[in-house]
C-alpha cells in the first residue's frame, strides 16, 4: 500500500484489545480522514498528497474493515456502532498525540465522523462528512427510488447469516457490481487498479463480510438509537461543517442535502460536486476545491 502513499508510515493502536491500523503522514494541524463501505483507507490516494502538503493526516481503516480487527459482535450491536468506532479513532488519535483535530469522513466514516462531535465535542475542531446525510434522515426519509439505490441498507442489515450466505458465494463480483453502481458513470473506470485490488483483498474475506454485515446491523438498530436520542435532546453539532455530496451520489436521492444537514448542525456549508457517491475517487479535485478553504479556515 505504501505506493499509494508515498512518504507515509505505518501505526497501529489498541482500543480494548481492537487493534486498529492507520497510516501516517505530512505536517501541519492533524487531519483524520475516515472511509466508508466497501473500502479501505486507500481510497483517500487521490486527494492525501494534497492534504498532507499542510495537515498531518492519519487514514485508519475502520474496525471490520482493511487491516484493522473484526471484534465479535454483541446483542446490541454496540461493537459495530459509529460509537464504537470513534472511540477506535479517539484513542488512536491521542497516540499519536492529538488530543483535539479535523475529521473528515465518506459514507460509513462520515457516519462516525458525525457520532464524534456529538459524543466528544471537545475534541473535534472541524467536521466534513462526504456524500451522506444523517442515519436518522436516512431511516425516517426513505423514499422508493432512495431505498432502491441504498437497498444494502435493508440486505445487509438482516439476521446472520442471510446476507453473508449470499454475498460468499461471490464476494468479489458483489463488491464490483455494488461500487460500479454507486458511480456516476456506473463503472468501476473511477478506481485506480492499485486501489480496486485493495478493496477486493480484504472484502472477500468471510470475516470481513460478516464484520460490514455487522456495521450496518448496528446502523439499523445502536446507530439509529443514537441518532434519536440527540434528536430528542435537541443536541447538535458544535463545530463548523462542511457537507460534500455527489450530483449523482447517495443524498442525490434525498431532499434538499444541505438542509437535512442544517438540521444537526449549529454552522454548515457545502454543495454538489459533478460525482457519484465516490467524490474523493471520481472528483478529487472538486473535493479539493471545498475541503481545502474550510480546513484552512477552521481545521486548528
Amino acid at each position: 500500500m505504501s505506493s499509494l502513499f508515498p512518504g507515509t508510515r505505518e501505526h497501529r493502536a489498541s482500543n480494548n484489545g481492537v487493534e486498529i491500523f492507520a497510516r501516517v503522514g505530512g505536517s501541519g494541524p492533524p487531519l483524520l480522514l475516515l472511509h466508508g463501505f466497501p473500502q479501505t483507507h486507500a481510497m483517500w490516494h487521490r486527494v492525501a498528497p494534497r492534504l498532507m502538503q499542510q495537515y498531518t493526516c492519519v487514514l485508519p481503516d475502520l474496525r471490520g474493515y482493511g487491516f484493522s480487527a473484526c471484534p465479535a459482535n454483541d446483542e446490541r450491536n454496540f461493537a459495530y456502532s459509529k460509537r464504537a468506532m470513534g472511540q477506535d479513532m479517539l484513542v488512536l488519535m491521542q497516540e499519536l498525540g492529538h488530543p483535539r483535530f479535523a475529521v473528515v469522513g465518506h459514507d460509513r466514516g462520515g457516519r462516525v465522523a458525525y457520532r464524534m462531535a456529538l459524543d466528544q465535542p471537545e475534541a473535534i475542531a472541524a467536521l466534513g462528512v462526504l456524500d451522506i446525510v444523517p442515519t436518522y434522515a436516512m431511516w425516517h426519509k426513505f423514499t422508493v427510488h432512495l431505498a432502491m439505490k441504498t437497498y444494502h441498507w435493508l440486505f445487509l442489515a438482516q439476521p446472520n447469516p442471510l446476507p453473508e450466505m449470499l454475498i460468499e458465494q461471490a464476494p468479489i463480483s458483489y463488491l464490483d457490481y455494488t461500487m460500479a453502481s454507486w458511480t456516476k458513470s456506473k463503472n468501476l473506470s473511477a478506481f485506480a487498479e492499485e486501489a480496486l485490488a485493495e478493496y477486493r483483498l480484504h472484502y472477500a474475506t468471510p470475516e470481513h463480510i460478516h464484520a460490514t454485515c455487522n456495521d450496518y446491523r448496528a446502523g439499523a438498530t445502536f446507530d439509529l438509537a443514537a441518532d434519536v436520542a440527540d434528536r430528542a435532546a435537541e443536541r447538535k453539532i458544535a463545530c463548523p461543517t462542511l457537507v460534500v455530496w455527489g450530483d449523482t451520489g447517495i443524498p442525490s436521492e434525498t431532499e434538499a442535502p444541505l438542509a437535512t444537514w442544517h438540521e444537526w448542525c449549529e454552522s454548515c456549508s457545502g454543495a454538489a460536486i459533478a460525482s457519484g457517491h465516490f467524490v474523493a475517487e471520481e472528483n478529487p479535485q472538486g473535493l479539493l476545491d471545498h475541503l481545502l478553504p474550510f480546513l484552512a479556515t477552521h481545521a486548528h
